[in-house]
């Protein structure tokens, strides 16, 4: 009797454990077009791959259907080929309201045979400001990359194909903000934003090279479900086994990682908010002034 309540008492647990990390992550099953979508967009073969279309009459969004609370999400992605000036492919994290918090990628898009511009922010109570862009050392546009982010009580990282391009660490017990109490959706979208996405706006989208279609795969939330405030104390403990990412492992970056880090920044880092005084008129904000790595 002992033995089945303890064997009892195990399977209890798993299914706790189950309920903070969602598994099943076909976009058919968790995820859902939000309204106005270019009706060429849609969902492929087996509801794991997805296609998002741009043109003059629409371009997507998608988003996912249950908001999280730290973990690590992840797609595949394959960029829009050719020329894709004025367009940007973007894949985020945002909860909801004026006081939003928000963790991007946002894939500028480019004239043929120039780069695409892989553009990174944070908002923290609906602040941002806060952009790093980087060159990609690759082609994103011939095959799927993986485009990561790892949110835990401790850091932000972004990752690209499992090399960390940003860290942006937890300092809000010295004032500054930190995106731990609001839990976020995962949204992807495919707009126009030829105003400002590719060199200032000086370049336009080419229509006729439309449809633009940027193709998703795997996406894979491995994360804590938000289920109400009760989850900013339950998705941060580090004594529950079903958080994974608040183990030491996962407080700062491993020196190969940290390697790894520096030799993006060095080699591919374009833009950096914190080093752009002229834009902050000499005042750059305070986490600027502190250690993220």
């Amino acid at each position: 009797m002992a033995r089945l309540r303890a064997l009892l008492m195990v399977v209890f647990i798993s299914a706790i454990a189950l309920n903070q990390i969602l598994v099943n992550a076909k976009f058919s099953k968790s995820m859902y077009f939000a309204s106005g979508a270019n009706n060429l967009s849609t969902m492929l073969g087996n509801g794991d791959n997805l296609q998002l279309v741009l043109d003059k009459t629409a371009g997507t969004r998608i988003q996912s259907k249950q908001a999280f609370l730290f973990g690590t999400i992840q797609m595949l992605i394959k960029l829009v080929p050719g020329n894709s000036a004025g367009t940007v492919t973007a894949y985020y994290l945002s909860s909801s309201g004026s006081n939003h918090d928000e963790i991007d990628y946002e894939f500028l898009g480019n004239v043929s045979g120039q780069p695409y511009i892989i553009h990174t922010n944070i908002y923290t109570k609906g602040n941002g400001s806060k952009e790093q862009q980087f060159y990609p050392w690759f082609d994103p546009t011939d095959g799927f990359h993986n485009y990561s982010i790892h949110w835990n009580p401790t850091e932000v990282v972004w990752y690209v194909d499992s090399i960390p391009i940003r860290v942006f660490r937890n300092y809000e017990n010295e004032g500054i903000a930190y995106p731990n109490k609001q839990g976020m959706r995962v949204y992807s979208s495919l707009w126009n934003a030829d105003n400002w996405a590719t060199r200032g706006g000086l370049e336009k989208i080419n229509w006729t090279c439309s449809p633009f279609v940027a193709k998703f795969s795997q996406f894979r939330p491995r994360a804590c479900l938000w289920q109400g405030s009760a989850s900013i104390s339950q998705c941060a403990s580090n004594t529950t086994a079903a958080n994974w990412y608040t183990s030491p492992g996962y407080k700062q970056l491993s020196y190969a990682k940290f390697g790894q880090l520096n030799w993006v920044r060095d080699k591919f880092m374009i833009y950096d908010y914190c080093k752009d005084t002229k834009r902050f008129n000499g005042q750059l904000p305070p986490e600027c002034f502190k250690q993220q790595f």
